[in-house]
């Protein structure tokens, strides 16, 4: 099972997010923790990764387990950890290898074109930001989302 990390990053009512090449979503910036690293460690470090900030301490905000189909059988599980973080220093990379680096205000966060998933994890992190949120989510090979199980639910 892959282990990702990543982070939500809440700066004058806007996310730093990164608009991937392939799809053309959006995403939040982390990636694969790696043998011997804390969840924090993770998410620091690749935080830093792709978008040369520092960010200074990171709040646990979801734990998720992903299960990709290729019809019925299971190709792809990993589990995600995502933070949300309010303080941070450096300066913007002007190039990241993932793809663009976009400060995107909060309103406008629900309408950019992003995986299902994404999607309700921010409504619950934009709307409740002390409750963790736990979940699964099922998708096809192609991030077509077939199931999902939210604690809290979304509402």
């Amino acid at each position: 099972m892959q282990r990702v990390t990543n982070c939500i990053v809440i700066d004058n009512e806007q996310v730093l997010l990164l608009k991937k090449p392939r799809r053309g979503w959006y995403a939040i910036p982390g990636g694969k923790m790696e043998q011997g690293e804390s969840i924090k460690e993770s998410v620091t470090r690749e935080y830093r990764e792709e978008t040369s900030l520092n960010i200074k301490n990171p709040r646990l905000a979801g734990v998720f387990t992903f299960n990709i189909f290729d019809h019925e059988t299971i190709i792809q599980e990993w589990m995600m950890f995502t933070f949300v973080c309010q303080t941070f220093d450096g300066k913007l990379t002007e190039h990241c290898v993932e793809g663009e680096l976009e400060w995107i205000p909060l309103n406008q966060i629900l309408d950019l074109p992003m995986a299902e998933g994404d999607r309700n994890i921010f409504k619950h992190i934009l709307s409740n930001n002390k409750d963790m949120l736990y979940g699964t989510f099922t998708y096809t090979t192609e991030y077509e989302l077939l199931d999902e199980r939210l604690d809290p639910a979304i509402s």
